[in-house]
């Protein structure tokens, strides 16, 4: 008796341990290449911050330029998005994330050779085309990998790249602007774009060789182990019967369309924050371009610590509402009262609680359209919702740039974002908690 009651008791226990093992090779296996991909990434995509040190005064571009600069990335990004993540879907990622990164690492190098601000507008706009495709294709491969009850975790985790990128880029940015301004009879700046354009390059090449495409595709997995992460994505496909299931279905649906406007808030304050940072820690004393990079790394210290901790919390609690809300609310008060801030160290503690907050609600926002998008409208959804989110790339640092030179102060911008990242906190209270904290 005792033996047929132990039984099934010790097979569940084998089937756990057999998957925690499978998921601890997944991780280990594409968790920290992704994310080294993603450092290079989106240094590739914000060190533009950096060159504004220099590069305005040299080539004579005033605020309001560079923001349009910095954001029409954004704008090519969103015009290639969705379909260069269906082309993903129907390839697979090895091939597509491979193009991705070495097109747009030839395209980062080419900004050695801006000579105008109509130089640098069409450059900025190639990154953008050549980069799309690349975060929301992560995240439908992730799809293929992890169960919506694990994603929160993981997503984060990879994310975590962002803070990362900026805790050691933002230093490397000023050393090298510093160290090899005049080398050669380039700019620092130009050195900058030249040197951080080769490591997309070198790693569009590996993963040729390194990412596998689906569950079956990976010979580090043993048949029992490919097995059990099978039967969740299965369970987990199942669980998504209201998702629609075509391009045109998709971008029609009104939920895909309130994680638009969900994921814009966010973006916005994100980006609105990373294009401006080296500005705003110069205007409150810094000086030395080395040195901004080492104080502007300050806040993502906390966003990183913040990241990881939040998306542990959403998936233990299988919550992701007020996971997102009060981040959102709390990167608010961080930019209003950054305003207000009469020294260095207050301003880079407000400033801090604005990236930590801000930067978080990115990775724990995609646990509310994965809950519900799967298959053919996972890969059109997410391009979708991450192409209109990524808009405010755009829009955020124009108006902060905007509102700068039409104020000759960075408050009126602060307020701005702070009054966007309300109206994402509140849009979230219209998703419905049973639909997303399964």
């Amino acid at each position: 008796m005792t033996l047929q009651t132990q039984a099934p008791v010790d097979g569940a226990y084998l089937e756990r341990a057999v998957e925690d093992r499978a998921y601890s090779k997944v991780f280990w296996r594409i968790i920290p290449f992704l994310m080294l991909c993603y450092v290079v990434a989106y240094l590739d995509r914000v060190n533009v911050g950096f060159a504004k040190l220099q590069m305005s005064s040299e080539l004579g571009l005033s605020e309001a330029a560079y923001g349009i600069g910095a954001g029409i990335f954004f704008i090519g990004y969103f015009l290639f998005e969705v379909p260069s993540n269906v082309i993903l879907n129907r390839v697979g990622a090895r091939v597509w994330i491979a193009r991705i990164m070495i097109t747009w690492g030839a395209i980062s190098a080419a900004f050695v050779f801006t000579t105008s601000e109509t130089v640098f507008y069409v450059l900025r706009f190639l990154l953008g085309v050549a980069e799309a495709g690349f975060f929301p294709g992560i995240i439908l491969y992730l799809t293929s990998w992890y169960p919506s009850h694990r994603r929160a975790r993981i997503v984060a985790t990879f994310m975590s790249a962002i803070p990362i990128s900026a805790i050691f880029g933002n230093p490397l940015s000023g050393l090298i602007i510093d160290s090899f301004h005049g080398t050669h009879g380039l700019s620092g700046w130009q050195w900058m774009f030249l040197i951080e354009a080769i490591p997309a390059v070198l790693l569009g090449m590996v993963t040729l060789f390194y990412l596998d495409d689906r569950i079956g595709d990976a010979k580090w997995l043993t048949d029992v182990e490919k097995n059990a992460l099978t039967v969740n994505i299965s369970a987990d496909n199942r669980a998504k019967a209201s998702s629609p299931h075509g391009i045109a279905s998709t971008m029609t649906d009104p939920r895909v369309w309130l994680m638009c406007l969900i994921y814009f808030c966010f973006v916005l304050g994100q980006y609105g924050l990373n294009f401006w940072m080296p500005t705003m820690v110069k205007a409150t004393g810094v000086a030395g371009n080395l040195q901004i990079g080492l104080v502007s790394a300050i806040p993502y210290i906390f966003t990183f610590v913040a990241m990881l901790a939040l998306g542990r919390s959403s998936d233990r609690l299988r919550e992701r509402r007020w996971h997102l809300i009060v981040p959102a609310l709390i990167a608010a008060g961080g930019f209003v009262t950054a305003t207000m801030a009469g020294s260095t160290t207050v301003a880079i503690l407000c400033l801090s609680l604005a990236a930590a907050g801000a930067i978080s609600c990115a990775p724990l926002f995609w646990s509310l359209p994965t809950a519900f998008l799967a298959g053919t409208g996972a890969a059109a959804g997410i391009a979708w919702i991450n192409s209109v989110g990524n808009l405010a790339g755009f829009l955020g640092p124009f108006m902060v740039g905007y509102l700068k030179d039409f104020t000759g102060s960075n408050s009126a911008g602060m307020y701005f974002l702070a009054a966007v990242l309300v109206v994402g906190a509140l849009a979230v209270l219209a998703v419905p908690a049973k639909s997303v904290n399964r």
